[in-house]
């Protein structure tokens, strides 16, 4: 059972691509973004248009409060059983997003990892607090400089579990997935053909910058406005992981007086580009992508899918 995995970095119209096939082919979709699963969350996680949602049958779409934890494990899990329930049904079905993390666990299940340690974790949750996310980040870049690359100081649970791993275990992230991918994968009747859209880094730029425009002529002030409103303690806490997101934080930051509505927008946009290239890094080294140069169309999309 081959289902098609369309993902790449963020603004390569992915989503787009996924959508047409999905018309043509009858397919159902399944949204692998760890962002658009949330209900408050819809300008600034680039969720399907409400005529794009009438036209396909999207999941993981709006399924989720923002106060409800969703993992890339949880994920994984429902998203197996979704495709199996899709393909009993007759359907085809595409997973198409760009969470590394969401479709690393559902394509190739995760390596064992130790289970957390409370003290470790108090320990390093306090020197998150008395250093700051930028000195635990350079502590793993110089620990597990593969894994680094795929976070960034703001990513605190992965920050910390991280380094809490490499306490643990004595061992990184990264070895643990080398051990893991050299192992002979457990039997299963879904096979997974993953193609990434390969865009010149210059036109992606370009793309994430107007599509950030784009977003706040949509409105992404006022949801982020109302979002800071409803969820201020949350958000000064960090308690809310989906709200650490590129897009949102830079307008709670304008919010607090940190920084001008230009300075904001400009930092989303700065931001995008440096979340792209943490995608394209995951999925170069941690995924097996077909690779498609742009611009991708659907019928070279078939074919590629019957090669």
């Amino acid at each position: 059972m081959t289902v098609p995995v369309i993902t790449g970095p963020t603004a390569s119209g992915k989503s787009a691509l996924a959508h047409r096939l999905a018309l043509e082919t009858g397919a159902e979709i399944l949204s692998a973004d760890s962002r658009q699963v949330y209900r408050e969350l819809t300008i600034g996680s680039a969720k399907p248009s409400r005529e794009m949602l009438q036209e396909v049958a999207y999941h993981f779409i709006n399924e989720r409060a923002i106060t409800e934890p969703f993992s890339a494990g949880a994920f994984a899990l429902e998203a197996t059983a979704r495709i199996r329930e899709i393909k009993r049904r007759g359907k085809r079905v595409i997973v198409a997003g760009g969470s590394a993390l969401y479709l690393e666990g559902l394509i190739s299940p995760f390596a064992e990892l130790p289970p957390q340690n409370a003290e470790i974790r108090r320990k390093l949750s306090e020197q998150l607090a008395d250093l700051g996310g930028e000195l635990l980040y350079e502590r793993l870049k110089q620990l597990d400089p593969e894994q680094a690359e795929t976070l960034d100081p703001t990513k605190t649970h992965r920050l910390l579990r991280s380094l809490e791993i490499i306490e643990i275990s004595g061992r990184t992230v990264t070895e643990l997935q080398a051990k893991k991918s050299g192992e002979p994968s457990p039997p299963s009747s879904l096979h997974f053909k993953t193609f990434a859209i390969d865009i010149p880094r210059e036109e992606l730029y370009r793309q994430i910058n107007r599509r950030t425009e784009s977003m706040m002529e949509e409105g992404l002030l006022i949801e982020a406005e109302q979002l800071w409103k409803r969820y201020r303690i949350e958000i000064e806490n960090k308690s809310l992981p989906a709200l650490l997101t590129v897009g949102y934080q830079e307008l709670f930051d304008h919010f607090r007086g940190l920084t001008t509505l230009d300075e904001a927008i400009t930092l989303i946009q700065q931001h995008t580009r440096n979340y792209a290239k943490r995608q394209l890094t995951f999925m170069r080294n941690r995924m097996q992508c077909i690779w498609l140069r742009t611009p991708v169309t659907t019928e070279t999309l078939k074919k590629c899918m019957e090669a």
